[in-house]
């Protein structure tokens, strides 16, 4: 599932390639991932808008549309859900078949892509409205954030991952947070020192900034398996060796020694949720 990194990779990435496009025409395949959005009401605000700033909102992606006087700018609200793709596709090449929303600029196609459809593509706002602050954001404070744990009697895993105190952070970095800041997973939320507050808030931003920072480095057009381009995930790919995958300390590593200390890495679920840590670097 797409994370705070991967989607700030590809904002970084898709940005410049669709800025000052024109949106030409909109087919919509798969009008569940508009919602709340009508197809109508979809299409004629997108026709004839052009592509301005791309941006990020926690795991959203916010477009800037410009339009003809006397319109007014409109906001395209992406969401990648758990499969989502976003990218341009030259014209004479097939649509994939799981095409939710493909959008005609001129000598390209924006493709919206989604097999399972949980992500959205939408002219509603209200998504991103509800966040918290971004984690690299002067509002993410050691204050404000120890205040958002105190009020929570949940693990402060399953805190994590509430989008409303702090924006864009998935399963798969408040595994590799708390690793970071030694802190056990299922430890109590309110139960955090001061000290561990002020170490996880700076466990969570060096991880996001080393992911982006890896991630950006990488090719989003490289071959995928079953012939499809690998456009956007870069956990890892065939052939890429140590350059094209993820530096995960523990998640999705049960059984594997503790880089670290060598303890076997451990795996539990919470919230329904797979979680990895390290019974000895995370004692709690």
């Amino acid at each position: 599932m797409p994370e705070l990194p991967e989607v700030e990779v590809l904002v970084r990435h898709l940005g410049p390639l669709i800025k000052g496009k024109t949106i030409r025409a909109v087919e919509v395949r798969r009008a569940r991932v508009l919602a709340p959005t009508s197809e109508a009401e979809f299409s004629a605000g997108l026709i004839g808008a052009t592509f301005g700033g791309l941006s990020r909102r926690g795991k959203y992606l916010l477009f800037t549309l410009e339009r003809p006087a006397p319109r007014e700018p409109l906001l395209l609200v992406g969401h990648l859900g758990m499969t989502g793709r976003i990218y341009l596709l030259p014209n004479a090449a097939p649509l994939p078949t799981h095409a939710a929303v493909v959008m005609s600029l001129g000598d390209t196609r924006f493709v919206y892509e989604d097999t399972r459809y949980f992500g959205r593509l939408t002219l509603d706002p209200s998504g991103p409205a509800k966040l918290g602050p971004e984690p690299f954001a002067k509002e993410f404070t050691a204050a404000s954030f120890a205040a958002s744990l105190k009020r929570s009697t949940q693990a402060v895993k399953i805190r994590l991952l509430d989008q409303t105190m702090v924006a864009g952070v998935g399963n798969i970095y408040a595994s590799e947070s708390l690793f970071l800041a030694g802190i056990s997973p299922r430890l109590t939320a309110r139960r955090l020192r001061p000290e561990q507050v002020v170490a996880l808030r700076r466990a969570i931003r060096l991880v996001l900034n080393v992911a982006i920072r890896r991630g950006s480095t990488l090719p989003l057009d490289f071959s995928g398996a079953e012939g499809r381009d690998g456009l956007f995930y870069y956990g890892g790919f065939t052939g890429a060796g140590e350059t094209g995958s993820e530096l995960l300390r523990v998640y999705d590593r049960e059984g594997l020694p503790c880089l670290k200390c060598g303890t076997a890495i451990k795996r539990i679920v919470q919230a329904a949720r797979a979680t990895f840590f390290c019974p000895r670097c995370q004692r709690g």
